[in-house]
């Protein structure tokens, strides 16, 4: 059984929550601004704090500066409708482990809070190292957990794009993310992968430095990118024979959903280009 703490102003949003939760079996405790939020935390050690953002007396943002000062901290799922880039960063730097988007969605609740719960407590954080709108860097452990953290985050900043665009852009970070932490970082969570995030008016780009020590693409016999014509389905064959499982599409797909995809020599870094 889980301890949660819901903080949010408005009283109907902290019922939906609490019913939700209630429902599967998590104890759950409300607070209706930062102050009471924070007395809460400092009396009970919580496994989760849903957080919202706008509260009167102390914001969630101000709550987060403070929580820097307690012994325990809970792992943190900020709320709210403000997706503006100063908002959503300057939680990240507080160790935020997800956002969630108001108006809530049942649904997205109870698997943001189910991913929350179930990962591992003493992975590191992720670390922002660049915090400006136009260029996010961050640093984050080889866990296959982060991928749809760190994914989700960044989405936040693609507002104003094209859906097709920021599904395709997805698609090919996501698979070169999991690249980097399976195969670079070989799952290890004391390993890092530096990730990079740059937008302009006319492109959106991503880098991606995994600590591996790189790999020579033409022998990737596992991936289908690099199939014979007269043998289109050769790298399943190969994956069979050592073991991995299905797959092996993923670097050929991430070729054409973005416009440029460059390695450098070692081929443990790689930069992802869109144009708008």
């Amino acid at each position: 059984m889980s301890h949660i703490l819901v903080t949010d102003d408005d009283a109907t949003t902290r019922q939906m929550i609490r019913g939700v939760l209630k429902k599967y079996g998590h104890t759950v405790t409300t607070a209706s601004d930062g102050v009471s939020a924070l007395r809460a935390m400092q009396k009970k050690q919580f496994d989760l704090v849903l957080l919202d953002i706008w509260m009167p007396k102390m914001t969630g943002l101000g709550l987060l500066g403070r929580l820097h000062e307690e012994k325990h901290i809970p792992k943190i799922i900020v709320m709210t409708s403000d997706q503006t880039s100063d908002t959503l960063l300057t939680a990240m730097r507080g160790h935020v482990y997800q956002f969630l988007k108001k108006p809530l969605d049942a649904e997205m609740l109870r698997i943001t809070v189910d991913n929350a719960l179930s990962s591992t407590p003493s992975a590191p954080p992720i670390e922002v190292l660049s915090a400006q709108p136009h260029w996010v860097e961050l640093l984050v452990p080889c866990e296959q957990s982060v991928v749809y953290r760190v994914q989700s985050f960044l989405s936040h900043l693609e507002s104003g794009l094209p859906a097709d665009v920021v599904e395709k852009v997805g698609y090919a970070f996501r698979e070169l993310l999991n690249n980097a932490i399976e195969w670079g970082g070989r799952l290890d969570p004391n390993l890092k992968v530096r990730i990079s995030y740059i937008r302009t008016k006319k492109m959106l780009m991503y880098r991606l430095d995994d600590p591996g020590p790189g790999f020579d693409l033409h022998n990737l016999k596992h991936a289908a990118l690099n199939n014979p014509e007269e043998d289109p389905m050769a790298h399943m064959k190969a994956r069979e024979e050592k073991g991995l499982r299905p797959g092996g599409l993923g670097l050929l797909l991430t070729q054409q959903m973005v416009d440029e995809l460059v390695y450098n020599e070692a081929r443990n870094e790689v930069v992802l280009i869109k144009y708008l």
